[in-house]
């Protein structure tokens, strides 16, 4: 028997001269992908994830949040298709994020790339790894160079032995942010998920279906969140749904099985897509605070049709502990803070409402339709929010405000303490705990108020050390540096030289 014609590049071009990979720059990568067949995905990326009048945030890779997807599902393999740099690079974070299963890979070369093969290896490895007994789906996730050189990984058979066979495209010059990618992926299993429950019958979910209507869960929060959410909901005669992205893909056709979508998290605009192709309504925010939890309360009791009489029984139950639980634990201070998780916004109403005065809220995530109250809420009370937030930004807000505590990013956080101000890292100190009802209303209370309190200790340091370890004076030395400014002189002089004569080249 011959073997199998190979699939060749769908754009050889994007290997000439350098090759196209990170290093060629957003633009250059994108008109390949285009030119390798690849507009529509890129066209719908755009509209999905837009960037609007700020550009794409700094972030790690964004594939790692369809990795990261991929990895947390029970009996799910994930293999990528990029350069071993990339690859690297990704297995390296998800390990150290806690993965507890290999990530798989198909290495290639120019030749492999422009002739197909690459192609062919990939069919070759979801073939070798579709064993029924051991995984429900394979994931293949194309990187930036064989996105841009377009590698098809919509040709790869739907299912092999009964398992599904998911092929997706996350390069980082067009999905913006890893936060987003997790999207890509969670909507192209839901897409899958309901055309199989339109085919007919399918699995129900391990724990059996819930005796009550349910309320999807989107976006990944805190673990004790949906027992809290659960326990809001149960006024209303409704139970807290699955959380999308799910653990295991049983989980997805639950998700689709619901009365309403809460969309916690408000960038999953694929995964709202496929939720509104099913018929199921979507509501923003979260119950976050009191004002927060009154107005959720509402728009979900109305989306899935409670009587108001319910919808009032469950806002007596819940909103005096939220009142208390924020009297009882006051935040006084000024905040900034900014992260790229998604659940800034709902954060900040959250700090607001706790007493602090916040200044600055900054989200690598864009203005959407479910995060429009959140928004809203904050700016009528003084805050300014920034979506697609860029690190400058952030850093500026920091500057102008000078707040008792910065929360933010790593490189934010480094900016604050360097600048003598309390700063807590957004994702494992302030997001990683619970945020909704009751819990989530004094969970922030003590971090926060500890924190802004250590000033005094950064001041005293401050004191201490002085100017040592910074700019020209950092690393060590066996004795005091001596300045050069000549040097500086000299090298200010070339680069001009060179800026100069790049510009005279460039109108020729």
């Amino acid at each position: 028997m011959d073997a199998p014609t190979p699939t060749p590049v769908a754009n050889p071009d994007a290997l000439k001269g350098d090759g196209v990979g990170c290093h060629s720059g957003r633009d250059a990568m994108l008109e390949a992908a285009a030119s390798a067949g690849k507009a529509e995905v890129l066209d719908q990326y755009a509209a999905d994830y837009p960037k609007g009048p700020h550009d794409q945030p700094q972030s790690m890779c964004p594939a790692f949040g369809s990795l990261r997807v991929g990895l947390r599902m029970r009996r799910t393999q994930t293999i990528l298709s990029g350069s071993a740099c990339c690859v690297y690079g990704l297995t390296f974070t998800s390990h150290f994020y806690g993965a507890r299963r290999s990530v798989g890979y198909v290495p290639f070369n120019s030749e492999t790339l422009v002739t197909g093969k690459l192609f062919e290896d990939i069919r070759e490895s979801v073939h070798a790894q579709a064993d029924p007994t051991k995984l429900d789906a394979i994931v293949v996730i194309n990187l930036c160079v064989p996105t841009a050189s377009g590698v098809p990984l919509q040709l790869l058979p739907k299912s092999i032995n009964g398992v599904r066979v998911i092929g997706i495209d996350v390069p980082g010059f067009g999905v913006p942010t890893h936060a987003e990618a997790k999207d890509v992926l969670a909507g192209a299993m839901l897409r899958y998920a309901r055309n199989e429950v339109q085919s007919g019958p399918v699995a129900a979910p391990r724990t059996g279906r819930s005796e009550r209507p349910t309320v999807t869960l989107l976006g990944e929060i805190f673990p004790a969140d949906p027992v809290g959410i659960g326990m809001m909901l149960e006024p209303m005669g409704l139970a807290a749904g699955p959380i999308v992205p799910t653990r295991e893909w049983r989980e997805l056709y639950a998700a689709l099985d619901c009365v309403a979508v809460a969309a916690l998290h408000p960038f999953y605009t694929a995964s709202v897509r496929e939720f509104a192709a099913a018929g199921r309504p979507v509501v923003g925010s979260a119950p976050v605070g009191h004002d927060g939890t009154e107005a959720w309360l509402q728009s979900i009791g109305t989306a899935a049709g409670v009587p108001q009489v319910r919808i009032d029984a469950a806002k007596n139950r819940i909103l005096p502990a939220i009142r208390a639980a924020l009297a009882a634990t006051p935040i006084k201070g000024r905040i900034t803070m900014s992260g790229y998780e998604g659940s800034e916004l709902l954060v900040g109403r959250l700090l607001v409402e706790s007493g602090a005065d916040l200044r600055y809220v900054g989200s690598a995530c864009p203005r959407t339709p479910w995060n429009d109250a959140d928004r809203q809420w904050l700016e009528a009370r003084g805050v300014h929010v920034q979506f697609r937030a860029s690190l400058e930004q952030d850093i500026a807000a920091m500057r102008e405000f000078r707040p008792d505590l910065a929360i933010g990013t790593t490189p934010v956080v480094q900016a604050g303490k360097e600048a003598s101000i309390p700063s807590l890292y957004f994702t494992n100190l302030i997001s990683a705990r619970p945020l909704m009802g009751p819990a989530g209303a004094g969970s922030l209370a003590t971090v926060v108020n500890s924190a802004i309190a250590n000033k005094a200790r950064f001041d005293t340091m401050k004191d201490f050390f002085g100017e040592t370890g910074q700019g020209d004076n950092s690393g060590i030395w066996s004795e005091t540096p001596r300045a050069r400014p000549e040097f500086r002189d000299f090298t200010r002089r070339q680069v001009i030289k060179l800026i100069k004569r790049r510009k005279a080249e460039e109108m020729i």
